[in-house]
């Protein structure tokens, strides 16, 4: 794949601002460590080579290998209550000295605890759960399920989705840098256009979103092997937010067609918009829920996938039989992170700083025309990046001048599809470091600006 086809997925590892970043910023020591990783593991997309060294990881912030500390507004998105929270870390090493691993075909009070926690968040029948390493095995699951459940095998998912990077994951999943070359994936998946109103293939700005809906309801009347549909709640990496109106008549479609609906909330769940799961905003409920990433307070791989008691019908099948499914650590880290969520009221929080962003956000977008879209809930936002605000073209350079210029002064995030800056903090950030972070964003904003010529709105 080309520089330019990989930028579309975001910052990545291979464009000479990342080298000339890296040659101005890190030393000998980090450079060589660099050097030692690039050669010992393999290469690929947005990943290694690496961007520096880390040493430690607390609370918001990253800690390289030269004393340097980043403000994480990315995190992987396993930051939801921040690195190593002091109770997360004690809740662990309780569980550590009592019970490190269960075997399988045994179970532990504590992946029993967490099942039950868990169960109790989610509303009406979603009371049935299974547990595994990673978001990929839990979405890999719920589509074995689901194949189960409704007696049919084909799929409808969405361009542009990420479900995670195995082959049935990226089969769904609608992202070039994870299937390119591998040639025939999963048979049977049919992938729809996003529900996108700023640049999308059938809204223009500030129309509604509901020929996306028509389009979904065509390919069902006209295919009813369809089992079923796949989609991120919320689009994470560009900050995708689609109407009520839109999931109300997904939820509709579904059950009129026979449809079973699997949201995918891995990244974004767990306060991350404002409420503990996104579906919760859209008064809708899923036939299967995909959790992950931050359920292991940023420590423990661990994931969950949580569906109806209705659908317990799979008892002769192992639909995961992972090594690590009941895991007691991983039960105590997601138990534990819950408990931070509920004790310092992190949902309350993530709305009242959502609502603070978006006064900030929207007052940056009047200065610089080079914001051609701002969009988010909670601490979840897409500062879309553009040439010019009619043609909408991508500012995909001017992108990369602003990450790397924030990250010189402290602030780390994602950059996707080559010009959203995509922000997404830890719930636990103060106002004080918010105000820092916007301080710094508008600072690598102007710089951008007038480097490339930009207008600038006093």
């Amino acid at each position: 794949m080309s520089t330019n086809n990989l930028k579309k997925e975001g910052d990545i590892n291979l464009s000479s601002k990342r080298k000339q970043w890296q040659e101005s910023q890190l030393d000998t020591s980090a450079l060589n460590t660099l050097e030692q990783d690039a050669s010992c593991f393999i290469h690929q997309a947005m990943s290694t080579p690496c961007l520096a060294p880390l040493e430690a990881a607390e609370g918001i912030y990253l800690h390289d290998s030269q004393g340097r500390k980043y403000m994480d507004f990315h995190g992987n998105n396993v930051h939801q209550i921040g690195f190593s929270h002091p109770h997360v870390v004690s809740k662990l090493k309780f569980q550590l000295d009592q019970l490190a691993f269960s075997t399988r075909r045994y179970t532990n009070q504590t992946a029993i605890d967490c099942a039950q926690k868990l169960t109790a968040l989610t509303p009406g029948d979603l009371n049935r759960v299974l547990f595994a390493p990673g978001g990929t095995s839990v979405v890999g699951m719920a589509l074995k399920l689901a194949r189960i459940v409704s007696g049919k095998q084909k799929v409808i998912s969405l361009w542009d989705s990420f479900h995670g990077a195995s082959m049935d994951a990226i089969s769904v999943g609608g992202t070039h840098s994870f299937n390119k070359g591998l040639g025939p994936l999963m048979p049977g998946v049919e992938h729809i256009p996003p529900p996108t109103t700023y640049r999308g293939v059938f809204t223009k700005d500030g129309e509604d979103d509901s020929a996306y809906t028509d389009y979904l309801e065509y390919v069902l009347q006209n295919d009813p092997d369809i089992a079923v549909f796949i989609a991120e709640t919320v689009r994470n990496t560009d900050a995708q937010f689609p109407s009520k109106a839109y999931w109300k008549r997904v939820r509709e479609l579904c059950d009129h067609y026979g449809v079973l609906l699997i949201l995918d909330e891995i990244p974004i769940a767990l306060g991350r918009t404002g409420y503990m799961f996104a579906f919760e905003h859209y008064d809708i409920a899923p036939d299967f829920l995909c959790l992950g990433k931050g359920l292991g307070g940023g420590i423990i791989p661990f994931a969950a996938m949580i569906t109806r008691d209705k659908f317990n019908i799979a008892e002769d099948v192992s639909l995961g039989h992972y090594t690590h499914e009941k895991s007691p650590l991983g039960s105590a880290a997601a138990l534990a992170t819950l408990e931070v969520i509920e004790k310092e009221d992190l949902l309350q929080k993530a709305k009242k700083d959502g609502l603070w962003l978006q006064k900030e956000l929207t007052t940056l977008q009047q200065k610089y025309p080079l914001i051609g879209d701002v969009r988010g809930r909670g601490l979840l936002w897409g500062i879309e990046l553009v040439k010019d605000q009619l043609s909408k073209e991508r500012a995909i350079e001017e992108a990369e001048i602003v990450m790397y210029a924030c990250l010189s002064a402290g602030l780390s995030f994602k950059v996707s599809q080559g010009n959203v800056l995509q922000l997404s903090p830890p719930l636990i950030i103060t106002q004080q470091q918010l105000q820092e972070a916007m301080t710094i964003l508008d600072q690598a904003l102007y710089k951008a600006s007038t480097q490339l010529r930009y207008p600038i709105n006093q």
